[in-house]
């Protein structure tokens, strides 16, 4: 199987993650959100599964606030769907794996 780890995104690797030639899902949350840590297995299950087929992120909104402004989160978990740097899916609230799972295969 081909794993590929979770990248950590923050404003110094951002930009260069949503240019990237493939998919990038990036899980906007906190620390505080329980339904973002109940969200947690299922980012971590994607970036296991899909290797080098797409990227996979988290945002700590409380660490990047600007980055969260800039993309008009206003709830969280909030999970966007990246390609070729424009947002092409956007997800609020917990989904089920195969959700985000399409989102980033289409």
């Amino acid at each position: 199987m081909n794993t590929k780890s979770l990248i950590e995104l923050d404003s110094s690797n951002f930009e260069e993650a949503i240019q990237s030639e493939t998919a990038t899902l990036v899980d906007f949350w906190a620390p505080w959100c329980g339904p973002c840590r109940a969200l947690g297995p299922t980012i971590e299950k994607l970036a296991d599964n899909l290797g080098d087929r797409a990227q996979v992120g988290k945002l700590n909104i409380d660490d990047h606030p600007d980055l969260a402004a800039k993309f008009g989160i206003n709830s969280i978990p909030t999970v966007l769907v990246f390609k070729d740097g424009k947002v092409t899916d956007k997800f609020v609230g917990i989904r089920p794996y195969t959700d985000y799972f399409h989102a980033l295969e289409d």
